[in-house]
């Protein structure tokens, strides 16, 4: 992803502007590939493990079923509730699987780049997606002024507290929570790949500095071995967060109370 950054005998640990890649071709950056790339794999995943379906599911056919049976049940129907989850299965699987690949792009050799790490595409799912959605069916159910008041009044609130918990509730559920919802997986994956490089790459220069340094080289390798297995379990984790919120912020814009 980066250069070795070194000056003489001193180490230039990596920053944010080790995140910014220089165009492919013309104004396309790497990210934007991986985004597309992103796309195609899961399309062609479940494509393929749903072209020949059978009683009894071969491996493909069985990953994608489990796939499936953890999106709808694990995630939409617990957040949304038995009654109104089912439209909603495609949109929350497929987010679920967008935040997954692209973040485990992090630890594929070559690529080594998870694309959420830049805040543009996390915040493009929240508010492009996830927003609109989740306050269009609200207004739906509830009607334009039912859910505003189902938003920023909380059940049995003292009227005399109104003043001060409306535009509280306001805030967070029309500006904060898809703000956070970005947030969240963004800065996961910034620190952790950034962490990554940073041990990664001080390995490399105590290994190549020569003298005593050597010796310490592999305790640096150590801890991006160490840190890698955190990070693959830190992505998928996020992704379910990820999903998990979106999925729960439908599920209270459609409740009947608060």
């Amino acid at each position: 992803m980066t250069k070795l950054l070194a000056s003489g005998s001193e180490f230039v640990a990596p920053g944010v502007k080790d995140f910014f890649l220089p165009p492919i071709f013309g104004d396309v950056t790497k990210p934007m590939v991986l985004l597309v790339l992103s796309i195609l794999i899961i399309g062609a995943f479940f494509i393929a493990a749903t072209r020949n379906l059978k009683v009894v599911p071969g491996k493909f056919q069985f990953a994608a079923e489990s796939l499936y049976d953890f999106g709808r049940n694990n995630i939409a129907r617990e957040q949304i509730g038995a009654k109104d989850f089912k439209p909603f299965v495609p949109l929350i699987l497929t987010i679920f699987c967008f935040i997954l690949v692209n973040n485990l792009f992090g630890l594929i050799p070559i690529i080594q780049f998870p694309t959420m790490s830049h805040i543009g595409f996390p915040l493009a799912v929240s508010l492009l997606v996830v927003y609109p959605v989740y306050h269009f069916v609200g207004f739906k159910r509830h009607g334009f002024v039912g859910y505003l008041k189902h938003q920023t009044v909380p059940p049995g609130a003292p009227w005399f507290v109104l003043p001060l918990l409306i535009p509280i509730e306001f805030f967070q559920k029309f500006i904060l929570n898809p703000l956070t919802l970005a947030i969240r997986v963004f800065a996961a994956m910034f620190a952790g790949h950034l962490l990554l490089l940073v041990f990664t790459l001080a390995g490399e220069f105590l290994l190549l500095n020569g003298g005593l340094t050597v010796i310490v080289a592999p305790v640096s390798f150590a801890f991006a071995i160490a840190l890698t297995f955190l990070e693959a379990l830190i992505m998928c984790l996020q992704a379910y967060i990820f999903a998990l919120l979106s999925a729960s912020y439908i599920g209270m814009a459609l409740a009947e109370e608060h």
